[in-house]
C-alpha cells in the first residue's frame, strides 16, 4: 500500500487467541481500515468488508491515507499556529505513526491527549504503543461517540484534560458511521457544550457532492457488512459548525484543506469526496 505499512509499530502483530471480548464474526470500522492500509490487526469478517468496499470504491485506500495526512496537517496547524495543547480525539483506530500526541509533543511536548475509541483491540495496541513526555500526558477511553456522557464523565479523561482551558475536539473518519438517526448534530453539540471558549471542533466527513452521477461509494458494502454509513452533503457538514469561527480556509476538501506542502497534484475531488473544516468556539 505505497509504503503504508511500513509505517505501522513493528510491536503490532496478528493476534493468535482471538480475545474474548470480541465478536470477530462482525466487522469493525477500526479494522477495516486497518487491513486496508496494510496492517495485521484484523479478522475475516474485516477483511470481506474491506473488500466489498475497495470493489464499490477503487479509491478507498487513497481516502484513507488522506484522511490520516489531513490529521497530521490539522493537529499541527493546531498546535504550532492557534496554541493548543489539549486533545480529544475520537475515533482513535488503530495506532499509526506519527498519532495525534506525537504531533503535538513534537512541537509542545507538554501537549496532553485524550483517544477514545469502542474496539478493544484498538485499546490494546493503544495502552501499550501510544507513549507520553513526560511534559505531557496521553489517556485512552473504551467508549463510542453515541455515548458523550460516558465520554465526559470518564475519570480519565477529568484527570488529563483541564475542561478549564481550550480543547481541540477531533473527529476523523467516524461521523459517516453515525447515521442520521443517531442525531450526530446533537452528539457533537453536547461534546463542545462541555468545553471552554477558545476550544476547537476539527472534522472530516466523506460525500457523494463530487462523485460522477451514479457512483454510490462505499456506502452499500458497509452497510451488508452490518455497518451503517452515511454520506453528507456540504450544507450538512456546514451544520456541525454552527455558532462557530471557521478557521481559514473555512470549509473544504479533505485534500486540499491546508495542504500546500503535499505531494501534487492532489487526488481528484471525485475520486476522494470528503470535507474538512476546523471551527473557534467563542
Amino acid at each position: 500500500m505505497d509504503g503504508m505499512a511500513d509505517s505501522w509499530f513493528p510491536g503490532i502483530s496478528p493476534s493468535r487467541v482471538e480475545p474474548a471480548d470480541i465478536d470477530v464474526s462482525v466487522a469493525h470500522p477500526a479494522r477495516i481500515y486497518d487491513y486496508i492500509l496494510g496492517g495485521k490487526d484484523n479478522f475475516a469478517a474485516d477483511r470481506d468488508a474491506a473488500q466489498a468496499g475497495m470493489a464499490a470504491n477503487p479509491h478507498l485506500a487513497t481516502a484513507m491515507r488522506e484522511n490520516r495526512a489531513l490529521m497530521r496537517r490539522v493537529v499541527a496547524v493546531l498546535t504550532r499556529e492557534l496554541g493548543v495543547r489539549q486533545f480529544l480525539d475520537i475515533g482513535t483506530g488503530l495506532p499509526t505513526s506519527p498519532n495525534v500526541h506525537e504531533i503535538a509533543q513534537e512541537i509542545a511536548p507538554e501537549a496532553r491527549v485524550v483517544y477514545v475509541d469502542n474496539d478493544p483491540i484498538v485499546l490494546a495496541h493503544a495502552r501499550a504503543l501510544l507513549v507520553s513526555t513526560e511534559q505531557g500526558a496521553t489517556a485512552y477511553i473504551d467508549a463510542d461517540l453515541r455515548d458523550p456522557d460516558k465520554i465526559l464523565g470518564d475519570p480519565r479523561l477529568q484527570q488529563t484534560l483541564d475542561l478549564s482551558q481550550p480543547v481541540a475536539l477531533m473527529l476523523f473518519g467516524i461521523l459517516h458511521f453515525v447515521p442520521d438517526q443517531a442525531e450526530p448534530h446533537r452528539l457533537v453539540g453536547q461534546l463542545l457544550a462541555a468545553l471552554p471558549a477558545g476550544s476547537y471542533l476539527a472534522l472530516q466527513q466523506p460525500t457523494t457532492d463530487f462523485y460522477k452521477p451514479g457512483t454510490t461509494g462505499t456506502a452499500k458494502a458497509y452497510g451488508r457488512a452490518g455497518i451503517p454509513f452515511q454520506y453528507r452533503t456540504r450544507d450538512e457538514f456546514a451544520r456541525f459548525f454552527t455558532g462557530l469561527e471557521l478557521v481559514p480556509p473555512g470549509i473544504g476538501l479533505m485534500t486540499e484543506w491546508r495542504a500546500e506542502g503535499e505531494p501534487q497534484p492532489r487526488p481528484a475531488a471525485s475520486d476522494v469526496g470528503a470535507y474538512a473544516a476546523v471551527g473557534r468556539k467563542t
